[in-house]
């Protein structure tokens, strides 16, 4: 949606998940778009064909590997590897921007190793690398949820920084109405009006 309010246009779409594909396919309109299912089986001559036609690949790798809620094993788990399929796209499809997102404990797993892992495997693949951890609150929307973005830029090209963002305008208002936890505390029990951005109702 980010990328459509800004004119691009979303030319295909991997998901392997089949209920998140129907999902997706029920919200967006994707007919006569490249639809792939398993990233690990598009091979490499399907990918080559994308070049010349793809300026943004966008990519968010599941962030469960590196996430502090999860047991963070990283590459070792099968998720995290998946960063390297978005990498072997890039390898063949040769487009002038990188667009990736993920949780920030990405900075910290493995004492850093691992983010010095993507910088380098993007760095040998030809694209300058720059990043910035963004919080949703800050843009507008009634939620916390910080992640972290890189942005490649093809050094084919000429590079000019995207990062540092801020901000646009105060957090967003939310009309708080109560909260439905027994201590009447906790963010987890907020209630909202519904005459703000959201409402909210935890159950």
């Amino acid at each position: 949606l980010g990328m459509e309010s800004q004119g691009h246009t979303c030319i295909g779409f991997c998901e392997i998940d089949k209920f998140a594909r129907r999902s997706y396919q029920a919200i967006f309109e994707t007919e006569g778009e490249l639809e792939y299912h398993d990233i690990t089986q598009i091979t490499d001559d399907q990918l080559r064909e994308l070049r010349g036609q793809v300026d943004v690949l966008c990519g968010g790798f599941p962030c469960q590997a590196f996430s502090l809620a999860g047991r963070r094993l990283g590459f070792e788990d099968t998720r995290g590897t998946l960063f390297f399929e978005l990498a072997r796209c890039a390898k063949e499809i040769q487009p002038p921007y990188l667009f990736f997102e993920n949780v920030k404990g990405l900075f910290s797993h493995d004492q850093g190793r691992t983010f010095a892992t993507i910088l380098t495997t993007l760095d040998e693949l030809g694209y300058h690398v720059e990043w910035q951890v963004l919080n949703s609150k800050d843009f507008g929307l009634p939620q916390n949820r910080e992640r972290v973005f890189l942005i490649g830029h093809s050094r084919k090209r000429g590079f000019r920084p995207v990062f540092p963002l801020r901000g646009q305008g105060s957090p967003a208002h939310l009309d708080r109405l109560g909260n439905v936890n027994p201590s009447g505390r906790g963010m987890s029990g907020e209630v909202y009006l519904a005459t703000g951005l959201s409402p909210t109702l935890t159950v």
